[in-house]
């Protein structure tokens, strides 16, 4: 007997670099007219739909024996990220619901280290605060358009993170949330676990799910003479001798607000040539900055600061506090500014302490339930588990999570 095995591999449709905007279109049937139900089944064949438009392998696999073809199996397999899948047309003919959804698609890294696998979570806006950024050394800036710059940095990601639409950015800028800055964000009470409970704190009152801090380490002048006042010092100016370049070093930290843990920390650094405001440099991340080189190569770090947390950032999942329990209806402290819409479904969790350790990192325990929303409000929404909350032991500051 011989049996010979012809292996077939085709690429469809190959993504293309950068993301791609594309329509899918889903079916599901309405089951005891559940539309809601109807609704989130029909939005996930829509983005399967959208995955095989954007990328697609078809896997054919014959086997043949003695001459005759005696088995034929064809396989599809999609690999793509997807973003801000939103539906743009809905329609119902009796018992069957059509749903169109736009995303943006993407292809998924070979190594898949360059990228997560966050989910339907990252096409929810995640509700983020921005604190100050203090100078770790005062004395280095000498400038009045360099002295409040621990205010300015922030202000200027805040921007930044919000004309991206990604995220619900929220401003506490004159903040400050290290007591000593050159060991931030270690603390002298919690030296080990390395966690803010001022973080918790601060998230907590402004209701935001991620804190986004960091320090400036450094921007002194490589020569601190070369804009000295002398004689000496301004001829050696005009001669052109002096280093007149100034450093600028700032380190970025994202902290989760639920446990106070980091998720995120990384330095960036430039130097360039500096000169003084009076000299025509406008102050600090102002309208002027940029049109010095110092300030260009400043603010191109600031914009690598925003990727870099964007991207941090839409790596965790979604997270929304429950608010209120009344028999099976659930409220949550999140709703359409977010992002979250009718048919949404989200995993509850049981956020859990010990008595020995009150203080410490509360514990996420899956309570087995997923809410369904059926009321989305900008600030809030309410949805449904199918049991009573009390039974499962859902509580007020539990939390609903999408991956």
């Amino acid at each position: 007997m011989i049996r010979i095995v012809m292996l077939c591999v085709m690429v469809v449709c190959s993504g293309w670099a950068g993301a791609t905007v594309l329509e899918g279109v889903g079916h599901a049937n309405i089951r005891e007219d559940n539309l809601d139900q109807a609704r989130a089944e029909a939005r996930q064949a829509a983005m399967r739909d959208l995955a095989l438009q954007y990328q697609t392998q078809v896997t054919t696999r014959d086997t043949v024996e003695n001459g005759q073809l005696t088995e034929s199996k064809t396989e599809l397999s999609s690999k793509v990220e997807l973003r801000n899948a939103t539906i743009v047309d809905e329609y119902r003919r009796g018992n069957l619901l059509r749903v169109v959804v736009r995303a943006e698609l993407s292809g998924e890294s070979a190594g898949g280290s360059a990228s997560c696998k966050a989910g339907e979570a990252s096409g929810l806006r995640k509700r983020v605060a921005v604190t100050g950024f203090p100078i770790v050394v005062p004395s280095q800036g000498g400038d009045p358009g360099l002295d409040d710059a621990g205010e300015q940095l922030p202000q200027a990601l805040v921007a930044r993170m919000q004309k991206q639409g990604t995220l619900q950015v929220l401003g506490a800028t004159s903040l400050r949330l290290f007591s000593h800055l050159p060991d931030a964000p270690t603390t002298q009470s919690n030296m080990a676990s390395n966690r803010l409970t001022n973080v918790v704190q601060l998230a907590r009152e402004l209701g935001a799910q991620f804190v986004v801090t960091g320090v400036i380490r450094d921007m002194g002048l490589v020569d601190p003479d070369a804009w000295g006042t002398s004689v000496f010092e301004k001829m050696q100016r005009r001669l052109g001798f002096g280093d007149k370049t100034r450093r600028f070093e700032a380190e970025v930290m994202v902290f989760d607000g639920f446990s106070g843990s980091p998720v995120f920390r990384k330095r960036f650094e430039t130097a360039a040539n500096w000169t003084p405001t009076g000299s025509g440099t406008a102050g600090f991340a102002s309208a002027g900055f940029e049109n010095s080189e110092w300030g260009a190569a400043v603010s191109g770090v600031i914009d690598e600061m925003t990727a870099a947390v964007g991207d941090a950032l839409n790596c965790q999942p979604f997270m929304a506090s429950i608010t209120r329990v009344t028999d099976d209806k659930i409220t949550l402290a999140s709703g359409a500014t977010a992002g979250l819409r009718p048919g949404d479904q989200l995993n509850v969790y049981r956020s859990q302490r010990y008595f020995d350790s009150l203080g410490g990192t509360p514990e996420l325990a899956d309570a087995g339930v997923m809410i369904t929303l059926d009321s989305v409000h900008p600030d809030f929404s309410t949805g449904r588990i199918g049991t009573i909350g009390p039974q499962v032991n859902i509580q007020r500051d539990d939390l609903a999570i999408i991956w």
